[in-house]
């Protein structure tokens, strides 16, 4: 098959490789234009884009699919390149319905997710936010709706108690690639099967904000510990800022600590709202590296009765 790939991040790269090693022509690569980044503001081309250049794929980043001259030039130019199917992962566009009814499969995206659970845009940070312990990528038919396309091929995974979200990204990334290579095997056997998506069971994962990374102790444990872990967690340590990268659920016994206040500080032990404790595992605080809570510690001693906040 001729096949357009869509996508930008490092999540859809396994995708892009995938395709690449596969037997099929992959005509060009969609992505988003290059962004300044650093002191410099030298402009860093996408993951997506950088993979391409490796395998020596024509590369297109238009502003937008949708309108202006852009849209025009790239629509002129899938028409000519008429791809058997467009396959998209992550790639941050909306595509208008000319491009969804171009190519003879259709458009194929890879979403993380086991829809219709956790349709949009930022579905491994919700999941871990909400606690759950299962999740999954969904191969689906692109459809005008935001996720609301036919399921294809479906692939769950546990997720860990302490799993980060960065952690869930690259195994599910991987993953991706992986259902990618089986809905591709079953469209050219003709055995791919669609099921229609059950509405009534859909939730949505809106764009993570900065502000929800604030931690506020008054809530419990569990929830602490999920913000920790889907969207990373800060707080105030006197007057510095602190991250919190990392946690776990603690077997601690807190008493009259106030919330926030450090129930153990030669462990780095916090009480929270509901009586519980988190532990903090990886930590950053301004002015300083990114470490291990261990050897945090090792160079900052902290004074039990500290409250954080």
């Amino acid at each position: 098959m001729k096949i357009v790939f869509m996508g930008t991040p490092d999540f859809a790269v396994p995708c892009l490789r995938t395709l690449a090693e596969s037997k099929h022509e992959i005509a060009a690569i969609f992505t988003q234009p290059d962004k300044p980044k650093g002191r410099g503001y030298k402009m860093i081309p996408t993951p997506v884009k950088a993979a391409a250049l490796e395998y020596g794929i024509p590369v297109y980043q238009p502003l937008s699919l949708r309108k202006g001259d852009d849209a025009a030039e790239s629509i002129r130019i899938l028409n000519d390149i008429a791809p058997d199917l467009i396959v998209v992962t992550a790639y941050g566009q909306i595509l208008p319905k000319e491009v969804l009814e171009l190519p003879k499969h259709g458009c194929i995206n890879i979403h993380a997710s086991l829809l219709p659970a956790y349709r949009g845009a930022a579905p491994i940070n919700w999941c871990i936010l909400n606690g759950e312990t299962v999740t999954g990528v969904t191969s689906m038919m692109m459809e005008e709706g935001l996720d609301t396309g036919d399921m294809l091929i479906k692939r769950s995974t546990g997720i860990g108690k302490n799993e980060t979200y960065q952690e869930l990204y690259a195994r599910l990334s991987v993953m991706g690639g992986e259902v990618l290579a089986e809905t591709l095997e079953a469209i050219e056997n003709g055995t791919l099967t669609r099921e229609k998506q059950d509405d009534s069971l859909s939730s949505y994962s809106p764009m993570i904000r900065k502000e929800m990374s604030a931690l506020d102790f008054s809530k419990s444990a569990d929830v602490i510990h999920n913000t920790i872990r889907g969207v990373t967690g800060f707080t105030m340590l006197g007057d510095k800022r602190l991250k919190v990268f990392g946690s776990e659920i603690s077997d601690k016994i807190a008493g009259s600590e106030a919330n926030g206040e450090l129930v153990d500080a030669a462990a780095f032990i916090v009480k929270c709202g509901d009586g519980g404790c988190v532990r903090f595992t990886e930590v950053q605080l301004e002015g300083s590296k990114r470490m291990k809570t261990e050897d945090f510690l090792r160079g900052k001693k902290l004074e039990k009765g500290t409250v954080l906040g």
